[in-house]
């Protein structure tokens, strides 16, 4: 029966516990199960907390911590994964980071209060990158998370843990962040569905870079409707973040319920050749976009300019590193790793005029991206430039020929959607020759969730790829791609 618990979707799983046909505990028991047996091979959740968990359960089946119940969102009791960047009280919370090895919060993050408030159950923590910094999840507290379609291969970052724990079926939903791609990279490396928001949608409620729209929160799932689901339950006002505003009026999983053609859907694979993409990746995702025409849609090669989105998007992450490390640098620079050290020190020595620049190219970028979707619904491309690399790289040394500079380098393709403000949506599309998952990235224009899910929904019906998660973890080999 736990075999069986764990392979129902999100969805599945909160209309029995509502139904009464099962139990919080049960689904805790099914998910200790199968990490037990998994996550040996995996290290995606280095932290649980499943007495704390079966506290939250008993009171949920006696009545209690139910105010919610009914509202968009409700997850009647279902275990979900939090990413370790995150606060919940009395769990272990490191950040990744050595500095913060033995640190126990007393209160939650908003954001984990209101999953709870609305039925969630913590049930463990899922590995990060250090401080979330980074395209493969590992650090000097836990060691590295691995992709569970082959195990010698990173999972991507910085959400990597919550992407293999739903791949491998440990948890049903998992929360995220994404700075520049860390919901969407794991996703497309792990075959599940990952959303970046618009900033103001979830609330980050205790960062220090509380106007800044660069980092947000969001859902991970293996499927978009648990997707919806989930940021049902995420999204909302919250008075300790300044830039968050209402939920709409319709649910996101309403809307996806409706989701159909239609559509106008501009694709590209490389931005005109401005972005490196791995060859095989290219042509994979500009065969596979065009399913979206069996949901009766229309599909074209265009995009807008990006601009020098990649010089933009690294003045602006190295100043929101000065306000996040600066202070952390003076006090603990040997236990900070190099890469965010020369991340902040970008930053430090950025000139008011550099930052100038990079705000009013980020204004250009945004009002061509808006002018752009005047003639498209939705924007596509490659949801990352490669399939996953060797896990023991802490970033790719080139793509499509081209060497990388910095460990950010490779993330064009989310990053200047980040720059946008735009919400987007990574959904699996199909594998390369060596069995690697590819996805696509699927942008709508700024606070258009609804629109990202219901094109991303659209896709996976007549994809069917959703389906072949979860999977046991599989060892292999790092491919020879000569």
């Amino acid at each position: 029966m736990a075999d069986d618990l764990i392979r129902l979707t999100a969805r599945e799983a909160v209309a029995r516990l509502r139904r009464g046909e099962v139990s919080p505990l049960e689904l805790i028991d099914a998910a200790e199960a199968r990490i037990g047996a998994v996550d040996g091979a995996v290290n995606a959740l280095p932290t649980l907390c499943l007495e704390r968990a079966r506290g939250h359960a008993r009171a949920l089946m006696a009545g209690r911590r139910r105010e919610a119940e009914g509202a968009a969102g409700w997850l009647a009791g279902l275990p979900v994964a939090i990413k370790d960047l995150m606060d919940v009280a009395g769990v272990r919370t490191t950040y990744g980071s050595p500095i913060f090895r033995d640190h126990v919060p007393e209160r939650s993050h908003p954001l984990v209060e209101r999953i709870e408030r609305l039925g969630g159950i913590v049930i463990g923590k899922s590995n990060t990158p250090e401080f979330g910094a980074g395209g493969n999840t590992f650090n000097e507290v836990f060691g590295r998370t691995r992709n569970p379609w082959n195990t010698a291969l990173t999972c991507g970052g910085s959400t990597g843990g919550g992407a293999v724990a739903l791949a491998t079926g440990m948890a049903w939903l998992a929360h995220g962040s994404d700075h520049g791609g860390s919901l969407r990279g794991p996703a497309t490396l792990c075959s599940v569905v990952g959303m970046r928001p618009s900033p103001g949608r979830v609330t980050r409620g205790t960062s220090n870079n509380l106007w800044s729209p660069l980092s947000v929160q969001g859902p991970m799932a293996r499927t978009v409707a648990d997707l919806a689901l989930f940021l049902d339950t995420m999204a909302g006002q919250c008075g300790h973040d300044p830039m968050t505003f209402d939920a709409p009026g319709e649910s996101f999983s309403a809307a996806v319920a409706r989701a159909q053609g239609p559509l106008r859907v501009a694709f590209t694979a490389n931005y005109g050749g401005r972005v490196p993409v791995d060859r095989e990746t290219r042509e994979i995702c500009a065969r596979e976009v065009r399913k979206f025409e069996a949901a009766g849609c229309v599909v074209e090669e265009a995009f807008p300019d990006i601009g020098p989105a990649e010089e933009v998007f690294l003045a602006l992450r190295s100043q929101h590193f000065v306000v996040d490390r600066e202070l952390q640098l003076q006090t603990h620079r040997d236990a900070i790793k190099p890469d965010i050290i020369w991340n902040t020190e970008q930053g430090l020595q950025g000139s008011p005029s550099r930052i100038a620049w990079a705000d009013r190219e980020r204004a250009a970028l945004f009002r061509r991206f808006a002018a752009f979707f005047g003639d498209w619904d939705v924007l596509v491309t490659p949801g990352a430039p490669s399939p996953a690399w060797d896990v023991m790289l802490r970033a790719r040394d080139t793509i499509d020929g081209k060497k990388l500079d910095n460990y950010i380098a490779g993330g064009l393709l989310t990053s200047a959607i980040t720059l946008t403000s735009c919400p987007a949506v990574s959904v699996p599309c199909g594998f390369d020759r060596f069995g690697r998952p590819v996805g696509l990235q699927i942008v709508a224009p700024a606070r258009q969730e609804a629109r990202a899910l219901q094109a991303a929904a659209l896709f996976e019906r007549v994809a069917g790829l959703d389906r072949m998660v979860p999977i046991d973890p599989r060892e292999g080999v790092v491919p020879d791609e000569e």
